[in-house]
């Protein structure tokens, strides 16, 4: 294989792992944003939602996975009190933040499993299958 191909190759690798944390980012800063201007309590987590699923459907269950885990991590550091720092003050948000991790990641599996092609198998001793 030549310089380029190889070259191709990994452009090529990295292309959902680039749009995953470009979709992430782009959606922190609008919940940061949200986030400052707001006031009062707010669940901006579970917005996140959306951006993963959306990976889910452009990528698949992997990127949409490492997506949920990015926007976890970004959520804890961008959105919860302390701001800018990883620990979370109130014990109902570090929940909130488990909840929604494992809430993204059945999530990201399940839309990507719906939009996998299905293959239909047929057998002789369940002729039912059959159409």
């Amino acid at each position: 294989m030549s310089f380029w191909g190889e070259v191709m190759r990994l452009v090529k690798a990295a292309r959902p792992i680039a749009g995953t944390l470009a979709i992430i980012s782009i959606a922190t800063a609008v919940l940061w944003t949200v986030r400052i201007e707001a006031v009062g309590p707010q669940h901006l987590v579970f917005f996140y939602l959306l951006p993963t699923a959306l990976l889910a459907v452009l990528y698949g269950s992997l990127p949409a996975m490492l997506g949920a885990i990015a926007a976890t991590i970004c959520a804890a550091y961008f959105l919860y009190a302390p701001l800018y720092s990883f620990s979370v003050e109130n014990p109902r948000e570090l929940g909130e933040l488990f909840f929604f991790v494992g809430l993204a990641l059945i999530g990201a599996k399940c839309t990507a499993d719906l939009l996998r092609p299905q293959v239909v198998k047929f057998s002789k001793e369940n002729p039912a299958t059959e159409d």
